[in-house]
């Protein structure tokens, strides 16, 4: 990005962000004492330094490298009682610094989530292995700085719409209308199997599924400061999105990613577009979209009982969508189901944050009271909502870590346990 963009962002943080949220900041460091970063990185001077109140006094060329340490996770917006968008206006301000001074081309790469999907899944074993492989991790790490011990994602052989493609149609015809599915990167080529547990338990209670082919929602590019790249991502999406059905549903596995069209594109990169406007309000994670329907009448789930004690983590970027806690509550429907809340702040993992080499250190220590937790109640699984924060939760406790629809799919008697 050039200059004359550092110094829109610059105008926006001034002007927008000022007068609607940064000047109710009254100093009361709630922020600072729910960070999951500050508490374990002392480089990291904090959501509210590095926030309202070290904009009000700074322009772009001044923003300090402290900031770098911010994970992105939300929780400082989540929790502030002044309603000051402090997540908002750390991230606005690092794509102001990213604009004016750059940064690592690793950043970038980071977030060709789609590309690295398509190359990976003709030669899955062959990626699997080279990523399980510490001489070829330390080079990795030595060359782009991604770091040797991060939670990589697992390539699969077929990606989603390949099974789409061989799979016979529905036997059950759909009586409850149409939805579409938004499976985000990770579900068409990394976390393929939870994509097709959603697809199977919309069908079965009476849905029919459009799955139009889709990009990426720039989340990603968003939380390394690349807006440019993010508002084209989201908006791409948005139209793939609307051209499936208007007024329909758009339900979604990919948590945090539905985040970005319900609130972060507008919020974070000031995106105001009538498209995205439009499919914001009709977009659902899953969790959400079925506990709506089941308090309101429409949905009953005939499900079997599993005996199990589960732990379960409610990401951050979930979190900050305030719409409760849908999937734990969808859980304990499941009789003999023991839902164990994990009450923590955030696994670290924050998107692409944890797989930098300087910083995988920190996200290890801000998810250790989680992977604590989880090591005195799991029985074997895991639930949790984001891909990313399955695959740091799996690789720090070696317990298998799941999308909760997998327990519904199971629960109704798709799959077995």
């Amino acid at each position: 990005m050039s200059r004359k963009r550092a110094a829109e962002l610059q105008e926006r943080l001034d002007n927008e962000l000022r007068r609607v949220s940064l000047d109710h900041c009254v100093k009361c460091t709630i922020c600072e004492t729910a960070c999951p970063v500050m508490g374990v990185q002392p480089l990291f001077g904090g959501p509210k330094y590095s926030g309202p109140q070290g904009e009000r006094y700074r322009d772009g060329a001044s923003v300090d490298h402290s900031i770098d340490w911010c994970s992105s996770c939300g929780t400082c917006t989540v929790v502030c009682p002044q309603g000051v968008q402090v997540a908002e206006i750390i991230s606005l301000a690092k794509a102001v610094k990213r604009a004016e001074h750059g940064g690592p081309i690793r950043d970038v790469l980071l977030t060709q989530t789609t590309l690295m999907g398509k190359a990976m899944t003709p030669v899955a074993p062959l990626a699997n292995a080279a990523l399980g492989n510490r001489p070829i991790r330390k080079v990795m790490e030595a060359t782009f700085g991604v770091s040797a011990d991060a939670a990589m994602p697992p390539a699969q052989s077929q990606s989603l719409h390949g099974w789409l493609k061989k799979r016979p149609k529905p036997s059950k015809a759909p009586t409850r209308g149409s939805v579409v599915y938004f499976h985000g990167c990770a579900g068409a080529y990394f976390e393929v199997e939870a994509a097709k547990c959603a697809i199977e338990v919309l069908e079965h209670l009476g849905y029919e599924v459009l799955v139009p082919p889709q990009g990426c929602c720039g989340l990603a590019a968003q939380s390394n400061g690349l807006f440019d790249q993010a508002t084209k991502a989201i908006l791409d999406l948005a139209r793939a999105l609307a051209a499936a059905g208007k007024d329909l549903p758009v339900v979604s596995t990919a948590g945090s990613c539905v985040g970005m069209l319900k609130h972060e594109a507008k919020h974070y990169l000031g995106v105001d577009d009538p498209i995205l406007d439009e499919v914001g309000v009709r977009s659902y994670d899953i969790s959400e979209f079925l506990m709506e329907r089941h308090e309101a009448g429409e949905l009953d789930f005939d499900f079997r009982p599993i005996e199990m004690q589960l732990p379960y983590h409610q990401p951050c970027q979930v979190r900050s969508q305030g719409m409760g806690a849908p999937a734990s509550d969808l859980l304990r429907l499941i009789p003999g189901l023991k839902v164990v809340d994990s009450n923590a702040t955030c696994c670290g993992v924050a998107g692409t944050y944890a797989l930098k080499k300087e910083k995988n250190a920190v996200a290890r220590a801000v998810g250790q009271p989680l992977f604590d937790m989880i090591d005195r109640t799991n029985e074997g699984l895991v639930a949790c909502d984001t891909e990313t924060c399955r695959w740091q939760i799996a690789h720090e406790t070696k317990v298998d870590t799941v999308h909760p629809i997998v327990l519904v799919h199971r629960a109704l008697g798709l799959s077995e346990g």
